[in-house]
């Protein structure tokens, strides 16, 4: 199998390594940044550099891409891209990105199926990049059709080297919906939280409440920015509804409201242990 990666930051590298160390026959990459592409070649995570000649040979072209890049390498390249492709993106939000995608790939005769791998790092690059990045990770992909059973067996073994733990299907508006809440809400609490001015003299005061709260505070503000205006509906919604329970916690501590106070934290509790009483089914 011959597979393309546009990107090598820190998703599109851990695939190129991820690839490379399983075996496969040929890993080709291509980065804007080439002191970037030569490393990654140095260092074996690709064979070669893809350039538009060895476009159509690609089984498999994972973009690894920002939204709108994505869109834009799509519409210039597709013309190139071979109809015996499947090209897979892997970007944060997916409704812009698979509409787009599909319609080019009806368009040029490729495959197109939105994908989005649930793992990562606080740190962006390929230097951060691992081989081992998405073992037992869940992979959510939205396939051009979710009832066509041949293309999703097909996606899977393609997607194996990888090593992910589950493929979840899924429409593109239903990515984006739960994204917002399972992701994109968290790393703006998390971001918004070490603004505190207490935050600068947290040392000796900190455990792992402090440490799980911040980790992903430390994002890259070019990426996140765009995933968060482009989902802006979901995301305002997931915002409005964590504004409102928050508010009622601050009035009650504001009041002196100890009773209220225990019933709220009864009820978070009781609603985690729903939730994770439910996954374990």
């Amino acid at each position: 199998m011959t597979v393309g990666i546009i990107g090598l930051g820190l998703i599109g590298g851990s695939m190129a390594k991820a690839y490379s160390q399983s075996g496969t026959d040929t890993v080709l990459g291509w980065d804007i940044d080439t002191p970037i592409l030569e490393y990654a070649r140095l260092r074996g995570a690709i064979t070669d550099v893809l350039t538009d000649e060895k476009l159509p040979s690609c089984d498999l072209l994972f973009i690894g891409l920002y939204p709108q890049a994505s869109i834009d390498y799509l519409t210039e390249k597709a013309p190139l891209i071979g109809k015996n492709t499947v090209v897979i993106d892997l970007c944060g939000t997916k409704r812009t990105v698979c509409a787009a995608g599909f319609a080019l790939a009806e368009q040029y005769g490729f495959t197109f199926v939105g994908g989005h791998p649930m793992a990562g790092r606080q740190f962006s690059g390929f230097k951060y990049s691992r081989s081992d990045m998405f073992h037992g990770a869940p992979m959510v992909i939205v396939p051009p059709r979710t009832d066509d059973i041949f293309l999703l067996d097909r996606i899977k073994k393609m997607l194996a080297p990888a090593g992910f733990g589950r493929i979840t299907v899924s429409s593109a508006e239903k990515h984006d919906e739960m994204i917002a809440f399972t992701s994109q809400l968290a790393h703006v609490v998390s971001n918004a939280y070490v603004k505190s001015p207490t935050a600068r003299t947290h040392d000796g005061f900190s455990a792992g409440s402090y440490k799980d709260l911040t980790r992903v505070a430390k994002l890259n503000e070019y990426m996140w920015s765009e995933l968060f205006v482009e989902n802006k509906e979901f995301l305002t919604a997931e915002l409005d509804c964590l504004i409102g329970e928050l508010t009622k916690y601050r009035d009650a501590v504001a009041a002196g409201d100890t009773d209220t106070v225990r019933e709220l934290l009864k009820d978070g509790r009781e609603q985690k242990e729903r939730i994770d009483g439910g996954a374990q089914k």
